[in-house]
């Protein structure tokens, strides 16, 4: 039997049909597949169910947004399997990876974490911080499991888990265009700048600005986005505007709540 087999596969999906058959496809090889669909509206829903045919061990919930933290682990207590290995519905798991997770000794302190390729427009970006984009996202559940953050969730490491790295495991559509990047990045900021007013993180303007422009400078000239043409001036750029935005964000909530 292989490691595979004893392994539960958990992925949250909203509105993912572009490219969660591709995701799915490249699973086939694990004994579960746990999905949480946040709602979806599109075709999602669908090719999951076309999928769930033909694998036979599909779970499939649904669940409004609680946070990327807690439904991840919602997931994960739906699992069958104490051996989780966490994909986003954008995120391919490569051949090579399949492989290495076979060979590998597991034990229960192992925690692996699985590089990223990054693709903008086509294009697998190296530049702006892109790569490797190492995530952590296979353990034992026993052992650890993921934060309750509302964003930026995480599987805690441990001091004494055992770390794993693999290199070009995953294959990420990060953005196809600008529309889809931005729009991104509006959701997530709104998220991370509420779950920094509630843990007490305050800003000022000027900080905002240079937080921003700080970003920018980092990953489009010393993280080599200059490499990359418009594409890496317009994803530095994005990175540097989602800091500035994150931060204003909180600014305005805090403006707001001291007029209460």
């Amino acid at each position: 039997m292989s490691n595979t087999d004893n392994i539960s596969v958990t992925i949250l999906v909203k509105n993912a049909e572009d490219t969660i058959r591709e995701c799915l496809e490249a699973l086939r090889p694990f004994g579960e597949i746990v999905i949480v669909d946040n709602e979806s509206t599109d075709g999602t829903a669908g090719i999951i169910r076309d999928f769930a045919a033909s694998h036979g061990h599909v779970k499939m919930l649904r669940s409004p947004f609680i946070g990327f933290g807690p439904l991840k682990r919602m997931a994960v207590d739906a699992a069958s399997n104490d051996w989780i290995l966490s994909i986003d519905a954008d995120e391919i798991l490569q051949e090579s990876a399949v492989k290495e997770i076979n060979s590998m000794e597991l034990d229960e302190r192992t925690v692996a974490a699985l590089a990223r390729m990054n693709f903008y427009d086509g294009v697998w970006v190296k530049g702006c911080g892109w790569y490797p984009d190492y995530v952590w996202r296979l353990f034992n559940r026993r052992h650890t499991g993921f934060n309750d953050n509302m964003v930026h969730e995480a599987v805690e490491v441990r001091p004494d888990s055992r770390k794993v790295w693999f290199k070009k495991a995953l294959k990420h559509y990060a953005a196809t265009d600008i529309s889809t990047m931005l729009a991104k990045m509006n959701r997530y900021t709104s998220y991370s700048a509420r779950e920094k007013w509630e843990n007490g993180r305050r800003v000022t303007l000027p900080g905002a600005l240079l937080r921003g422009w700080h970003t920018f400078n980092i990953d489009y000239f010393f993280r080599g986005g200059i490499r990359y043409g418009y594409r890496g001036f317009f994803i530095a750029l994005s990175n540097a505007s989602g800091t500035f935005y994150r931060y204003l964000k909180l600014y305005e909530l805090q403006k707001m709540n001291a007029r209460k």
